[in-house]
């Protein structure tokens, strides 16, 4: 998933969080929308970390994955010399 989308898809369900919040409320949706562009700037700055942390961990996992590799070629070509 690219940046972009993450970003938007997280500001997408911070709005909809700050409307579920006034509607339970009964608040007016639209009384103050600098509410709505602060929920979704923080669900954004969100996204934004999440897509980091994503890819992140898949070059940590990446990492570890060629050390098992490595550990267990080793292992095998011990075990097949002896």
């Amino acid at each position: 998933m690219s940046l972009l989308s993450n970003i938007v898809g997280f500001s997408l369900f911070g709005l909809a969080a700050r409307v579920g919040q006034l509607g339970i409320q009964k608040r007016p949706l639209f009384e103050n929308p600098m509410g709505h562009a602060i929920a979704m700037g923080t669900f954004g700055f969100a996204g934004y970390w999440a897509y980091h942390w994503d890819q992140r961990a898949a070059v940590l996992l990446a990492t570890k994955r060629a050390e098992i590799a490595e550990r267990r070629g080793k292992a095998d070509g011990t075990a097949a010399s002896t």
